[in-house]
């Protein structure tokens, strides 16, 4: 197979989170950031928030979620 085809072409994952894990809903390579609007990998998502169901690029992202939500 060739890299170039369709097959490997990177698609946006919808995920569930779980308290340590997450459950794939639908296949995909990355998901974005809640906060920055960027493409995390799937390799790479360390960071997201059960309740809210969103994904963090980093720590600061993450922290930036937990203050914004705390005014609310």
């Amino acid at each position: 197979m060739d890299i170039l085809q369709p097959v490997f072409s990177q698609n946006e994952a919808k995920l569930k989170y779980l308290d340590a894990d997450y459950k794939v809903i639908k296949a995909g390579t990355f998901v974005r950031c809640a906060i920055t609007g960027k493409t995390i990998l799937l390799d790479d998502l360390k960071y997201w928030n059960v309740d809210r169901q969103e994904a963090y690029i980093d720590a600061e992202a993450a922290m930036i979620a937990y203050l914004k939500h705390m005014e609310d």
